[in-house]
């Protein structure tokens, strides 16, 4: 594939766990006289939306639009996640808030482009405001191309099997980015995108090709998914379908880090399917949008331009 199709048209129904990645990023130029660690003394202060927010950045940047859905706490980093994503443009952003839910915030401590900690705040949300969220959802079936359900296992999903039984009833495809070791809730998915590692515990390890061939198609046809791609970091990804396996290796860059590759994958799958390409194009399209993206340092969204730059 020489072009990419026009992404304007594109409309994508993202819904899953939302969080707000913070970053603070310092020197160190001595050992805490408390306890042997370092002492970061912070000169900047970065936000970002991360989970599944990231994913709509993503979808935003590559110009499409994006619907996303999800829940937050009624706190200061949920207003602030609202407000990144409405300065972002493009993402129609349907928080719903939950007075007894904390808004999902990791806190990076950096110094010198090394992470040195992060610190993770997590609660998970309410029955019932979860129960109205699934409820938009099936509304807003109806106004999108492609849904993508990003799972971080954070528990903004736990009507996800209900969520691909009603959008597979709408005609719309479904992309889902799962989490944990029980991928029999994402039965009836158009594709599923684990990363090496989370396939490896789903299917077990494997010592060739062949065997991992045999293990990724055993798990499609149980799951009744029309494909599986395997993100395999260093070694590219491969995309598992019906009596075909398609490999895209790897571009050799520098990689400085690959949090939030799997939302550009994901992201660039959902807005090339949206506008018309071939699952095959989409998959390889994606993979050069993962190789731009971990060349960032944090969260971080890949334009439409800087794909056309990579390819030409």
């Amino acid at each position: 594939m020489n072009t990419l199709p026009p992404f304007k048209d594109a409309r994508i129904l993202v819904v899953g766990d939302v969080m707000l990645d913070r970053y603070w990023f310092g020197d160190v130029h001595r050992i805490s006289p408390e306890a042997p660690v370092p002492v970061l003394k912070v000169s900047r202060v970065e936000e970002r939306p991360g989970g599944a927010a990231n994913v709509a950045r993503n979808i935003a940047s590559l110009g499409a639009h994006c619907t996303l859905l999800s829940v937050v706490g009624a706190d200061e980093a949920g207003d602030c996640l609202q407000r990144l994503l409405t300065e972002q443009g493009g993402v129609d952003a349907l928080l719903h808030r939950d007075e007894g839910f904390s808004t999902i915030v990791k806190l990076r401590a950096i110094a010198r482009q090394q992470q040195l900690l992060r610190i993770d705040f997590e609660t998970p949300p309410s029955h019932e405001v979860l129960k109205a969220k699934l409820e938009e959802f099936k509304v807003k079936l109806s106004d999108c191309d492609v849904v993508i359900l990003s799972d971080y296992g954070k528990g903004g999903l736990a009507h996800i099997a209900e969520m691909i039984k009603a959008a597979r009833a709408a005609g719309k495809p479904v992309l889902v980015d799962p989490k944990g070791d029980d991928y029999a809730r994402y039965q009836g998915a158009t594709l599923l995108t684990p990363n090496r590692s989370e396939f490896h515990d789903v299917a077990g390890s494997w010592s060739s090709e062949a065997e991992l061939n045999t293990k990724a198609e055993k798990l499609r046809t149980e799951l009744q998914l029309e494909a599986l791609l395997v993100t395999r970091s260093e070694e590219g990804m491969s995309l598992f379908r019906a009596n075909s396996v398609l490999h895209e290796p790897t571009q050799a860059r520098e990689v400085f880090d690959v949090s939030g590759a799997g939302d550009t994958v994901i992201a660039t799958l959902a807005v090339m399917l949206a506008s018309g390409a071939e699952l095959g194009d989409a998959v390889r399209i994606a993979n050069r949008a993962a190789g731009i993206v971990v060349g960032k340092l944090g969260t971080a969204v890949v334009s439409r331009q800087e794909i056309l730059q990579d390819m030409s």
